[in-house]
């Protein structure tokens, strides 16, 4: 039985990577989620919800002991302590392997118009976001860190990945493609260790998403 830990559950991309595990008669879930007025009532049956924050260390703890896996899908001002709350929970609990969802920009690796318009729209708000990155990166553990393009609901899987220190591709991708790509590393724990990949979907290059 593998055991999943889910942080920020309720989060779109994350509601997608809990579906498909429940699909998995394998795979033992814990959904960690702040505000239980989000839940769906379709949560899966392999799942258990844990009502919390990241930032209250005993619970974190708690729901760490005995997970082979943590996927986090975090927001905040403060990502970068959550992300740091994370990594010391898991190393209190011997627990190694970590999927962790960041942003594109973080490293200023989107070239062209497209990175000075993201610079211009989000690109104060990234600050804890690259912080978070270092923590992880510093960290010891098996990270695997996906930085998303900006996302779509399409109910399509078409991505591909770029790796930190190459620019930037594309500027749209769907939260289903993205979860796919986390569904396939939690299901082939040893894919990705260590890496720190763009994502996005092939074909949409241009000055900002098309949606905005």
């Amino acid at each position: 039985m593998k055991r999943v830990l889910i942080l920020g559950a309720t989060g779109q991309i994350a509601q997608w990577v809990a579906l498909d595990l429940g699909q998995h008669a394998d795979v033992q879930q814990s959904l960690l989620l702040r505000n239980p007025r989000k839940l769906s009532g379709r949560e899966p049956a392999n799942a258990q919800v844990v009502i919390g924050d990241v930032l209250d260390k005993k619970l974190l703890r708690q729901v760490m002991v005995g997970q082979d896996i943590v996927y986090a899908n975090l927001i905040g001002e403060d990502l970068d302590k959550q992300a740091r709350a994370i990594i010391a929970a898991m190393q209190a609990c011997g627990v190694h392997r970590l999927v962790f969802v960041l942003s594109l920009g973080i490293y200023d690796e989107i070239p062209g118009k497209f990175g000075e318009w993201n610079h211009a729209i989000i690109g104060e708000d990234l600050m804890p976001y690259r912080r978070a990155a270092d923590a992880i990166e510093a960290s010891g553990l098996e990270y695997s860190i996906l930085r998303p393009a900006w996302l779509t609901d399409e109910e399509e899987v078409d991505y591909e990945i770029t790796a930190k220190g190459e620019p930037f591709k594309g500027t749209v991708v769907s939260r289903r493609s993205v979860a796919d790509l986390i569904v396939k590393i939690i299901g082939s724990p040893d894919l990705h260790v260590g890496a720190n990949l763009g994502v996005n979907k092939p074909n949409t290059d241009g000055d900002k998403p098309y949606f905005m």
